[in-house]
């Protein structure tokens, strides 16, 4: 691993990845097997960071096998599910073991095309000026915390946390937690709670989120969702309607009825099912309360869509994350208008040829399988498309 600052001579022109998570380290590795010199600029001191700060329960959704990046397998012992520590451990592994070429502590603020209109200029901390002969900008899916803006939340008295802060259960042992929003994080959160000690643990749901076993009789959830990728949508809709029924026990009793809507329609908006693991049992055994959305704060209390005013000590808003595009690449015409990149992996903007996003999408076949994928076809891109102007690996 390389930690010095790299040249930003017009005439060196690497490709440039922002972001040293796993989307960006595949495609360093991607572009160096194919002799071509990839720099990762990774605005804190070490790879893999968003990881780090996940809570400490967190174990993969995907299985090993298929989410391993390209070049190096994960290994056996860190079992089917790998933890977040282990996954942490893969991703220094695997930057050292492919010798890939990071600068840490450097956070790019914005990307331009080069004054020669050949490349790409990134301005950076401390005043850097770098050249690239195309980028790669892979900053994160959960880049940015997201929370409403709830009317009187500064007055509210208890504690309060967006779930990018939350580790593990031991600050609310013994304490009443209401959990904000039913994704993955929020449905995990709320049974670790419960599981280690929470006095009372409600979770508050806008909308009934789609729910799937992560493992049936030993066939992954992620199977499933790599066999039907590429199907129509409205077909896998209809298809997961009766095996949801079989899997997936009936919560309208407790507060979380079947969703109205596609499983693999609302996967395409961005609302990925959540995988279960202890959520069902913990709603059905009444440990999780399923509660109305949260409409704002007043007086200290928590006031809920259908009026109800509750109490709890503390709140954890698993309310998401943004892409936080906008003042890196926003001003390129480049993202929609709701701040995604029009076009993603190997397939660059039309007006921004040589610049390239990966590992903003969450499809249901497992967002490490895609962006090992995407590394590939991006790197066979950008040797494609740039020339010359590519900087070379020696040798």
């Amino acid at each position: 691993m390389v930690d010095s600052t790299p040249s930003p001579s017009p005439s060196d022109r690497p490709v440039y990845i922002v972001g040293g998570g796993p989307a960006g380290l595949s495609v360093a590795y991607a572009l160096r097997a194919r002799g071509i010199r990839a720099v990762v600029l990774e605005k804190s001191d070490r790879v893999g960071d968003s990881w780090r700060r996940h809570y400490d329960r967190l174990h993969l959704h995907t299985t090993r096998r298929l989410s391993a990046l390209p070049g190096l397998p994960i290994p056996r012992r860190f079992g089917r599910w790998p933890a977040r520590d282990d996954v942490v451990r893969y991703l220094e592994k695997y930057a050292e073991a492919h010798e890939l070429e990071i600068v840490t502590g450097v956070e790019v603020s914005s990307v331009e095309r080069s004054p020669d209109g050949t490349g790409w200029l990134l301005h950076a901390t401390g005043g850097r000026e770098l050249t690239g002969a195309a980028v790669v900008v892979a900053t994160g899916y959960n880049h940015t915390p997201y929370v409403p803006g709830w009317a009187g939340l500064d007055d509210y008295t208890g504690d309060f946390a967006h779930a990018s802060a939350y580790r593990n259960p031991e600050p609310y042992a013994g304490r009443d937690v209401l959990v904000v929003g039913v994704g993955n994080t929020g449905a995990e959160i709320a049974v670790d709670l419960v599981e280690g000690g929470a006095s009372r643990v409600r979770l508050s749901v806008r909308t009934a989120p789609h729910i799937v076993r992560r493992s049936t009789a030993g066939w992954a959830a992620q199977y499933t969702g790599v066999l039907v990728r590429r199907l129509p949508v409205g077909l896998v809709d209809r298809l997961a309607r009766p095996l949801a029924k079989l899997s997936v026990p009936d919560l309208s009793a407790q507060g979380l009825p079947r969703p109205d809507t596609g499983l693999y329609s609302r996967a395409k908006q961005g609302a990925i099912p959540v995988q279960d693991v202890g959520l069902i049992d913990a709603v059905r055994k009444g440990r999780v309360e399923v509660v109305a959305a949260v409409e704002g704060f007043e007086s200290g209390k928590v006031v809920l869509a259908d009026g109800t005013r509750i109490s709890p000590e503390a709140v954890v808003a698993a309310t998401g994350y943004v892409r936080a595009l906008e003042d890196l690449v926003g001003h390129l015409g480049v993202l929609d208008d709701r701040g995604r990149p029009l076009a993603h992996g190997a397939r660059a903007p039309q007006n921004a040829p040589g610049l390239h996003f990966t590992g903003f999408t969450t499809p249901l076949s497992g967002t490490l399988r895609e962006v090992a994928k995407d590394a590939e076809k991006i790197a066979k891109a950008v040797v494609k498309n740039g020339g010359d102007a590519l900087s070379r690996l020696p040798g």
